[in-house]
């Protein structure tokens, strides 16, 4: 991991809708190069705060900045070449074949009306290889599993070419080898910073060099995993007892939930 820095930051943010305050003085930084994981209970404004650094929701108070650019200034082509996005409901109204589907990607890099290139095709199926796509590449995004959508999904923000990702539970439904495949394509991107949120704490802990943890629209705790992920913190953000152990295999901590306890 890099340490150059962050490369996406916010700062006082709060975010109120219906007169329910679902951010409240929210300050966060994503170091250059790092992977980091945004963990909390349902409810808590993980989905909402990300949707406030995608510019889906504009802050009631605060800002987010990337590279030193407040990001809700700029225009969409522009936040589109800083940042790529995979949001966790993503249903298109148009049947596209997966190749189309990624090239649709790389309109941030074109002028108006530009036709695609022989360099936007090698970038596409790049990325369609990395994600084990490629023979799929002329098939109709809706007649894909659920697993091959997300992947192709991703392979478009790869093709995107930002050195921002962000991502909203990418594995979340999918089954373990789905989310071994998507996870594994994520932390080896070249050159990414990337802002996750994960429901899988054990996957956070595996991937994530660094762990952000919310709760009632606060930031309450964010830092290396050994220091996130402990049996105090998952009591307090999720009520449960927990052993957190160390695999002997992989040498990533792993918790054990023991039981539930009263909210």
């Amino acid at each position: 991991m890099k340490q150059a820095g962050p490369r996406l930051w916010g700062e006082h943010i709060d975010f109120t809708i219906n007169h329910a305050k679902l951010l409240n003085d929210v300050h966060f930084k994503i170091d250059d190069g790092s992977f980091t994981g945004l963990i909390g209970p349902n409810g808590s404004g993980k989905t909402t705060l990300l949707k406030t650094i995608y510019r889906l929701y504009t802050p009631s108070r605060g800002a987010v900045y990337v590279d030193g650019d407040e990001l809700h200034s700029l225009k969409p082509r522009n936040a589109a070449q800083k940042m790529a996005v995979l949001p966790q409901e993503h249903t298109p109204i148009f049947d596209f074949p997966v190749m189309e589907m990624v090239l649709m990607a790389r309109h941030a890099k074109k002028r108006a009306f530009e036709m695609d290139t022989d360099e936007d095709i090698r970038i596409c199926e790049r990325a369609l290889r990395r994600l084990g796509l490629y023979e799929m590449r002329d098939r109709n995004f809706l007649s894909l599993s659920g697993g091959e959508k997300q992947r192709v999904l991703l392979a478009s923000v790869f093709a995107q070419e930002t050195g921002l990702i962000i991502l909203d539970e990418p594995a979340n439904h999918l089954d373990i080898g789905q989310q071994l495949v998507i996870l594994d394509a994520i932390k080896q991107q070249p050159r990414a910073t990337v802002f996750a949120s994960i429901h899988d704490l054990n996957l956070a802990a595996r991937y994530c060099d660094r762990i952000m943890a919310i709760k009632n629209g606060r930031i309450i705790a964010a830092g290396i995993p050994e220091h996130i992920i402990t049996a105090p913190m998952m009591q307090e953000l999720f009520h449960v007892e927990a052993a957190i152990e160390r695999e002997a295999e992989t040498g990533c901590l792993h918790i054990r939930y023991i039981r539930g306890t009263a909210v």
